[in-house]
Formats: C-alpha cells, sequence, structure tokens
C-alpha cells in the first residue's frame, strides 16, 4: 500500500493499534541537524511504501477513513486490481529488509529491469533460506541478489561471497 505525503509511520502506528500487521523496511540514514550535529537514524527506505497483512474486506472498511491509505495497483483486463504478494515471498523480503545491512540497496518497481536472471537461494550467513534472482551488475565484480516483493519493491543484497548461492529451478 501507499501512505501519501510520507505518512507511513503514522498509518503503521495506526495499524499495529488495531492489531494489523503490517510492515515497511527501513534502512540507516545519516540525519545533520541545523546545529550541525550528525545523528543516525532509522527512516523508511523507499518512500510512502508499508505492506499490510489483512482481508480485502478489513483493509477496504479502514481504507474508507484513512484518506492518506491508498492501494497500489497493477492493471488487470482494463482494471487497477490491488496488488497482492504471497506470503511467502513477502516473508524473504523481511528477512533481508531486517537486518538493516548498510550494503543493501533499495530500488522501486520502476529501477529494476530483470528481463534475465536466475533463481538462487542464499545458503548459510545472514540471509540464509533467503530466495532471489542473481544479477550481474554493471561495474561491479561481486555476486548481487535481488529479492523482490511482486515487483512492487526490491531489496539487493550487494556483497555476497561465492561459495554462497544455490541454483534453484
Amino acid at each position: 500500500m501507499r501512505a501519501t505525503f510520507g505518512r507511513e509511520l503514522k498509518a503503521k502506528k495506526l495499524l499495529e493499534g488495531m492489531l494489523i500487521e503490517c510492515f515497511i523496511p527501513m534502512r540507516y540514514e545519516l540525519v545533520t541537524y541545523s546545529t550541525g550535529k550528525k545523528v543516525k537514524k532509522l527512516v523508511p527506505a523507499i518512500s510512502n511504501l508499508m505492506f499490510v497483512h489483512t482481508t480485502k474486506e478489513c483493509i477496504q472498511t479502514i481504507k474508507s477513513t484513512v484518506e492518506y491509505l491508498q492501494y497500489l495497483t497493477k492493471p488487470d483486463d482494463g482494471r487497477r486490481k490491488p496488488i497482492t504478494i504471497p506470503d511467502n515471498q513477502m516473508h524473504h523480503f523481511m528477512k533481508v529488509c531486517d537486518t538493516y545491512n548498510d550494503k543493501l540497496v533499495y530500488m522501486t518497481a520502476d529501477e529494476i529491469q530483470l528481463k534475465e536472471g536466475t533463481p538462487v537461494q542464499i545458503i548459510g550467513g545472514t540471509f540464509d533460506g533467503v530466495e532471489g534472482t542473481f544479477v550481474k551488475v554493471e561495474k561491479k565484480r561481486k555476486k548481487q541478489v535481488v529479492i523482490q516483493a511482486q515487483g512492487i519493491a526490491a531489496v539487493m543484497i550487494t556483497h555476497l561471497d561465492d561459495g554462497y548461492l544455490k541454483v534453484i529451478s
């Protein structure tokens, strides 16, 4: 879903207050205040983006009263339908995002061009068991894996040592 005008944290607090499971990919950012003081702050990694795990009826009721909460949609037979992400795919995406690793690169669907790619599973280490797509990024020598959430967002693991990938079919 989208929470317009940077209100994703406000929407998350509201939904969690209703005992609705939701997730916002977060990352640390160095913020400089007017006093010159620099502080590492946890901020949303992708503006306005949040994932909500509930029934269609429940979210429709909430949406009718919370004007800044909107569906992310995709075209389907000439209509726009809300995007639903499979639980397994969401689990992998969250597992990577929840590490707050500074080597992760967050991308929106528009920034991802994965016409070719080999499905892989990470073996061992922090991301053990996570499935994604192997990609080669221009001017980069190390292996990289993109973990997608149904074409909405992706996170790229930018440093992955040899021997940690297994091709899956």
